[in-house]
């Protein structure tokens, strides 16, 4: 066990000395932040900090994705495209083993992303909306019955880390079919963001298959307001379908890695 959290570590090594890991955390903050700022700017403090931080959540959960597509799709491609693949593979670890570290790794990430993302937003709407805020402020966003405005960002943030998991999961499949970094992640970001915009119109459609498409499933936060895409589908629909796809991405990962051929 010893060995395989060195394993983990050294994966974690590789993606924070990178440039870019820190230049992602420093957008996302700093978004955030920019958000908060114009909102106060042409808004005023007449609003909850609760809206704000919603509203931040919202647009900053696809950028996490993008973020966390990109380091998952790189993950293992470019230890092919520089030839480092067969540094890993020499040493005393089963290549189940190693991808699993990539693996580990790159959910890690995501979920410091997500904690980042969370304590960013709330922090800094206390500091510019909450100290002073008039107690009869009530976020709009809360539908009746709803606990309260802390409790629905958890489960935003909760639902959207199970999506980003699934869609991590996805990224890293990707990464490990193809040799090159660039058409692992140029692929994964078009299926993120090309074939996810067409999914309104998809769940207009009346065939049954339509039902069992992955991007339809996707977006869960859509249950927290009690509004399906399509009609009759539940979470517990959605989760079963996403857990599905899931096994299949991380099984026929594990199989195409175990199966390649580095010599080449």
């Amino acid at each position: 066990m010893g060995n395989f959290m060195q394993l983990v570590k050294n994966e974690n090594m590789k993606i924070y000395r990178r440039v870019r890991t820190w230049v992602m955390l420093g957008i996302a903050v700093g978004l955030v932040l920019l958000i908060s700022i114009l909102w106060l700017s042409f808004g005023g403090r007449d609003t909850s900090m609760w809206d704000v931080a919603y509203t931040e959540a919202s647009v900053m959960s696809l950028l996490m994705t993008i973020f966390v597509v990109v380091v998952a799709a790189s993950g293992v491609a470019e230890e092919f495209s520089t030839g480092t693949i067969k540094l890993l593979l020499i040493r005393p670890w089963s290549r189940s083993k190693i991808l699993l570290s990539k693996y580990i790794s790159i959910l890690l990430f995501a979920l410091l992303l997500a904690v980042t993302l969370l304590a960013s937003t709330l922090l800094f709407n206390w500091i510019i909306f909450g100290i002073n805020a008039d107690p009869a402020l009530k976020p709009g966003f809360l539908s009746v019955g709803d606990s309260s405005p802390f409790v629905f960002l958890l489960k935003f943030y909760g639902l959207e880390l199970i999506s980003l998991v699934v869609t991590v999961t996805l990224a890293f499949m990707l990464s490990t079919i193809f040799r090159s970094s660039g058409l692992a992640i140029g692929l994964s970001l078009f299926l993120l963001l090309g074939v996810s915009s067409f999914v309104g119109l998809l769940s207009l459609l009346k065939y049954e298959w339509v039902d069992y498409l992955l991007f339809i499933h996707l977006n869960l936060t859509q249950y927290l307001n009690d509004s399906p895409m399509r009609d009759g589908m539940t979470l517990g629909f959605s989760l079963a379908v996403l857990a599905v796809y899931y096994i299949v991405f991380v099984a026929l990962t594990w199989y195409v890695f175990n199966k390649r051929d580095v010599a080449s």
